[in-house]
């Protein structure tokens, strides 16, 4: 299955399904899921943004078997230009249980390079079930804050293209909030906008610097909208929620458990 969309550069699609097509070769893997992450995926491309391809993948089955353990990330970037970064499946099930969204942003990309058909529909089944929603809240807590510690000046200025990188996690931990039964907000910026009840002043400001990356090389630092300095410390704060803890542990590694045999069963290269 493939998605991608026809502003894509087609050098680099060639040269990143390039990349893909070493990695299985040199690693004897299978790829899962190979999509686009970072700001395009997210929805506040600028005109230079990299293309940051993510995937998921499967070793031989045999390979699971053995008192050595294979390393379960592949980092392929020969030129150090392009990158290609991927997660062994067993490593994005143990992190599923353990809060972090980036898998689940992974798979619920719409920006899909190859993938093996209904694998990220299964996955994100098994997300809906064992997903700890105080984890993945406490997950984009600590994303937004180390973002904003390390950007924002003592003026309160920053790279404006940085605010981003508070703002989304920001506006996650707000969608959850307010959906005390769901585990994983939407990856895309507009979609967490538009699902979040925002004023039409912090809306405002959202679109108008999207609007502003998308045809800006470089923003350049300043201050930061007070709309939205005030929404990013209103959303990062802590919350009663964000310290629950799940009490059917042993239930959730069986489901993931029993995800993970499957799939071995069924995709292992």
């Amino acid at each position: 299955m493939r998605t991608l969309p026809s502003s894509f550069d087609a050098p680099t699609v060639d040269a990143i399904d390039a990349l893909l097509d070493d990695v299985v070769r040199a690693e004897g893997v299978r790829v899962l899921a190979a999509v686009e992450s970072g700001s395009r995926a997210w929805g506040f491309p600028s005109p230079d943004s990299d293309y940051d391809c993510r995937f998921v993948y499967l070793r031989r089955a045999d390979d699971y078997l053995s008192p050595w353990p294979r390393r379960d990330v592949v980092e392929w970037a020969p030129d150090g230009l392009l990158d290609v970064n991927g997660w062994d499946l067993k490593k994005a099930v143990q992190l599923l249980l353990k809060g972090n969204a980036a898998i689940t942003e992974w798979l619920g990309s719409p920006m899909v390079y190859r993938s093996e058909p209904a694998f990220a529909e299964e996955f994100l089944a098994l997300a809906d079930e064992v997903g700890d929603r105080s984890l993945v809240g406490r997950h984009y807590v600590s994303v937004g804050r180390q973002q904003w510690a390390r950007f924002v000046g003592d003026d309160g200025s920053m790279p404006l293209k940085k605010l981003f990188y508070s703002l989304r996690p920001a506006l996650a931990v707000r969608w959850l909030d307010r959906r005390p039964g769901a585990a994983f907000p939407p990856m895309t910026l507009g979609e967490l906008a538009a699902q979040t009840d925002l004023t039409s002043a912090q809306g405002e400001a959202i679109h108008e610097l999207v609007a502003l990356k998308a045809v800006t090389r470089e923003m350049g630092a300043g201050a930061v909208p007070a709309v939205l300095a005030d929404l990013v410390a209103a959303e990062l704060r802590d919350r009663p929620w964000l310290e629950d803890r799940r009490t059917d542990l042993d239930a959730t590694r069986v489901l993931a458990a029993d995800f993970f045999r499957h799939a071995v069963r069924t995709y292992a290269a």
